[in-house]
């Protein structure tokens, strides 16, 4: 991931879109706290049997397979009240409660009707379609790869969240790298965050999540925006409040994320002790506070994120 921080940190130099204030990082990460969000380098669980860690690993590469569609969320049949993540993961939730995690074969085969119907959506719609593709390419990869044991690539990682997050890059469900002139960002969002997912879950421990960087989403920007870490062009906040799609890989786009990782990297810097992964968790759940919700916030229609 250092070759991302890299490339992040030039890309930044570079933008035309998007501006880091580095000026304002140090007043404004004194006003963070990620000491007080849980951190994914503790288990939150203490798995004690090989079936219930089993488990928590199908449930956590599922949800993290399909972690994506923020493009098409508006567009989605949410819950009173939930979000559209939040929305895909209580149906997820549901039924590994009521069925149990499907196996590693019936998702390799897993048709669009099933996943659409266990989260409550219209099976012809764009987005479901792309959930059932990636879920099928998990299925796959364990399938041939694993023994069809969801917990098998975690293992295999030998305590590396590095390791196990460029692996997952690999697959199609979880692939997730930009190009910007001549740097390659492999910005692999939801690799990372299933990796920490699984340490938060108790599946595994691993010994350099410190070296993780943010999970370059579109919600973490939008916050480092509204607090004055970001400057974006005027025309591009213009599009973004009109509710555009701002196509991913564009220039726009890829500045967004990566001057938003490197924003991300300059915080740690004046915390330390703490990681980007902390960071991200604290700027996600702020997020979610009202002043940052009445604000449109870039999408773009990709798997990503």
């Amino acid at each position: 991931m250092d070759a991302l921080r890299e490339a992040c940190a030039e890309v930044a130099a570079r933008a035309r879109f998007v501006r880091v204030n580095p000026a304002a990082i140090p007043d404004y990460a004194r006003t963070l706290a990620p000491s007080q969000v849980p951190s994914p380098t503790d288990a939150a669980v203490e798995v004690r049997t090989a079936s219930e860690r089993e488990r928590l690993a199908a449930f956590w590469l599922t949800l993290d397979a399909i972690n994506f569609g923020s493009g098409w969320f508006p567009s989605l049949r949410k819950r009173n009240g939930r979000s559209g993540y939040h929305t895909i993961a209580a149906g997820l939730s549901e039924r590994f409660e009521r069925d149990g995690p499907w196996s590693a074969g019936e998702l390799a085969a897993l048709p669009v009707e099933e996943i659409a119907a266990v989260l409550g959506q219209d099976p012809t719609h764009e987005l479901i379609g792309l959930f059932a593709r990636s879920l099928r390419d998990l299925g796959s990869h364990l399938s041939a790869e694993s023994g069809g044991r969801f917990t098998a690539p975690v293992d295999a990682a030998g305590g590396s969240a590095l390791t196990l997050a460029t692996e997952l890059g690999t697959w199609e469900a979880f692939a997730d790298t930009s190009q910007y002139e001549e740097l390659t960002l492999p910005f692999l969002k939801r690799a990372q965050i299933a990796v920490a997912d699984l340490a938060g879950a108790g599946v595994a421990r691993f010994d350099d999540l410190d070296k993780l960087t943010m999970f370059a989403d579109n919600l973490v920007p939008h916050v480092l925006r509204l607090d004055g870490m970001l400057s974006f062009d005027d025309d591009l906040i213009a599009r973004i409040e009109r509710e555009e799609l701002i196509e991913h890989d564009s220039p726009e786009e890829i500045e967004i994320r990566a001057c938003a990782l490197h924003a991300v990297e300059l915080i740690v810097a004046e915390h330390p002790g703490t990681c980007a992964a902390e960071v991200d968790q604290l700027l996600w759940t702020r997020g979610g506070e009202p002043r940052y919700k009445a604000r449109p916030r870039h999408r773009s229609r990709c798997t990503a994120y």
